[in-house]
């Protein structure tokens, strides 16, 4: 019989840790790393892992799974980017607790904050639990590729206990409270990893409604924080337009203090948001020097928008003639968009903003008129471009109106070419700032939105990009290691959910694991499939150089492909490790 089941022979290990790299082996038995360095005996299966680097599976704390994990085992496309946990029901939204008669609400709010398909949603979801912990035990009954954990979600415990009394500036009793803590300890209980809230006008139901977190009192949530106080464990994360009146990091430090748990919230530079994220920073690390535990969610590059004719948005859709044949099938669409009459006709008229959501009419005029600020999707696209990208300089080369220009370059590929716009974190075109913050304690890489945003963005590649960009290619500015990378995507994010069983190559450790030809690495263009249910769209994004993915010590993906595999689970709750001594 075999010493171990699997072995990994002579890779770059880095082991999560931040330590530097090293060439050795990798045993693993039982699901879990049993040796690590120059490895003795043999194993059910060998793999020669010599030019690449093997690290943990990455941790991705800031998904939005939440349907999707009810019916999808691949869980792609996170899982393509050597993921192998992912927390999800972040920024207040999700499907549990959930009424029956709530459940087309639930829809509508994910559909509009994250915009997930809603007939997707609905197609997809079988509703088998009404409470919280009920639908720990439905989640659990899948088996996945990856691990997941997962938030109690503000906006479905307010529906829960509110139910039609539930809208903008609504004030909840005393009793209401009680009742919300109570859902929400009881869930951290089950196994919650913690609780969501959401506090910007970004966020809305399809039907342009606020989120139920938007007009929370800070009482509502400290009681919200103590009830995980009491469960004695759990993240308390929040998307906030971090308004100056609010005076948000003044109860994140208070709550902080009082329950010794972790606050989070996602620090970025928006035009939504009255503090800079410089000033985010600072005003943050003021409440830590007093005793508090706050922690920003950075994202690894501009959160932006990708636009296509097929996608959810994009510089035209404010044109009457688009408004008349939106709806046709794509075939009838393709034609009329490729036919110069129809072009010439829709490109001589003006946006008409009747309808457009006036709080947000900054991002919308941006959208349909930013052309400095949209940048022409190339196959080798760098995601921190110049000002010589920009739709208005390239059109001014070529010669052209910038709207003609971006008309042109979505009719590329048959109607399938891409303009990226950064809305967040590229105002001054650089990443100075957010290089800066890839070497603090008290910041987390996040916000990748996996499974999210189905028509607009596709950041779940973003560990992928962290290597490709922050470590290896980047042009613009200073570069990081190798080492911190690996560091900031597994031991890192798995620590602050304390999820201590993972993100670290050592003995006792899950052996959740990447074999990475790291100079071959490439992101792929991305594409939009029509593969959710009732045949939805999303957009998706693969990448070379994976070779190998491993989870629980079972190779889950080889050379990008699933192997079928599905040897993940359900976290429930923190998760410890019992380090093993490495044999001898």
């Amino acid at each position: 019989m075999a010493t171990y089941d699997l072995i990994i022979r002579g890779g770059t290990i880095v082991d999560g840790t931040g330590q530097m790299r090293f060439t050795g082996d990798v045993a693993v038995k039982d699901g879990l790393i049993a040796q690590v360095g120059a490895v003795q005996g043999d194993a059910a299966e060998e793999i020669d892992a010599t030019g690449l680097i093997v690290t943990p599976g990455f941790v991705d704390i800031h998904t939005h799974y939440d349907g999707q994990a009810t019916w999808d085992a691949e869980m792609a496309p996170s899982s393509w980017h050597g993921v192998t946990t992912v927390v999800m029901g972040n920024c207040g939204v999700g499907f549990a607790p959930a009424k029956p008669d709530r459940h087309e609400w639930l829809i509508q709010l994910m559909e509009g904050v994250e915009d997930i398909p809603g007939t997707a949603l609905a197609e997809g979801i079988t509703w088998e639990w009404e409470t919280f912990p009920e639908y720990l035990d439905a989640l659990e009954k899948l088996p996945r590729t990856v691990d997941i954990g997962t938030h109690v979600p503000h906006g479905a415990v307010r529906a829960y206990v509110l139910g039609d009394r539930e809208e903008p500036g609504a004030v909840p009793t005393e009793e209401d409270v009680r009742q919300m803590a109570q859902i929400v300890e009881e869930g951290v209980r089950a196994g919650a990893l913690g609780f969501s809230t959401s506090r910007t006008v970004l966020h809305k139901d399809i039907n342009g409604v606020l989120v139920p977190g938007t007009t929370a009192t800070a009482e509502e949530l400290i009681e919200i924080g103590r009830a995980m106080g009491r469960a004695g464990h759990g993240v308390f994360e929040m998307a906030s337009d971090l308004r100056r009146e609010w005076n948000e990091f003044e109860w994140m430090g208070a709550l902080s203090r009082e329950t010794g748990l972790p606050v989070t919230f996602a620090a970025l530079q928006s035009i939504a948001k009255e503090l800079p994220l410089d000033e985010q920073i600072a005003t943050m690390r003021a409440e830590n020097d007093n005793g508090a535990n706050i922690v920003a969610q950075i994202a690894l590059r501009g959160n932006g928008i990708v636009m296509a004719w097929q996608g959810t948005v994009h510089p035209f859709v404010y044109r009457p003639s688009w408004q008349a044949i939106k709806d046709l099938p794509w075939a009838e669409l393709k034609a009329k968009l490729l036919d110069p009459a129809f072009k010439a006709q829709l490109l001589g008229e003006a946006n008409d903003y009747t309808g457009a959501p006036e709080d947000i009419l900054t991002v919308v005029m941006v959208i349909t008129q930013g052309w400095l600020m949209q940048y022409e999707m190339d196959p080798d696209f760098d995601y921190e471009p110049t000002d010589a990208e920009t739709v208005q300089a390239r059109a001014q080369a070529a010669g052209v109106d910038p709207q003609e220009y971006a008309y042109d370059l979505m009719c590329r590929d048959e109607g399938r070419g891409f303009i990226y716009l950064p809305i967040l974190n590229y105002a001054d075109r650089n990443l100075d700032f957010l290089h800066a913050l890839q070497h603090a304690e008290d910041t987390v890489n996040s916000l990748s939105d996996g499974g999210a945003h189905c028509g607009t963005i596709c950041d779940a590649a973003s560990p992928t990009f962290m290597l490709q960009h922050w470590v290896r290619d980047r042009k613009r500015g200073d570069r990081i290691s190798l080492e911190n990378a690996i560091k900031r995507q597994c031991q890192d994010t798995a620590r602050l959910y304390g999820l201590e069983d993972r993100g670290v190559i050592a003995p006792g450790y899950l052996a959740d694991l990447n074999l990475i030809d790291f100079d071959r690495l490439k992101l792929g263009k991305p594409w939009l499939a029509f593969d959710l249910p009732a045949g939805c769209k999303r957009l998706l994004q693969k990448a070379d150089g994976y070779v190998a993915t491993i989870k629980n010590g079972v190779v889950t993906f080889r050379n990008g492909e699933w192997t079928g595999a599905a040897p993940g689970g359900l976290i429930r709750g923190p998760q410890r490790v019992e380090l093993l001594e490495a044999a001898e």
